[in-house]
């Protein structure tokens, strides 16, 4: 997901993504130490999007301090 897609979302809408995102890096962190992960670059492109999604709530949180 791109950063310009999540700027879009609303609030709720963004928490949702960040809860879905955790939950998935759990079960790919899982699913690596019980050896049955297929794809181990799935891992870095959760963390990675869950580091947008964060960037942007700071963002929004930045810009309602400013207001």
């Amino acid at each position: 997901m791109r950063a310009r897609d999540l700027r879009d979302m609303s609030d709720e809408e963004l928490e949702n993504a960040l809860h879905d995102r955790r939950q998935e890096l759990f079960n790919l962190r899982f699913q690596s130490a019980t050896g049955a992960l297929e794809n181990s670059a799935r891992l870095k492109l959760a963390k990675r999007e869950i580091a947008r999604i964060l960037t942007v709530r700071v963002e929004r949180e930045a810009k309602a301090g400013q207001i």
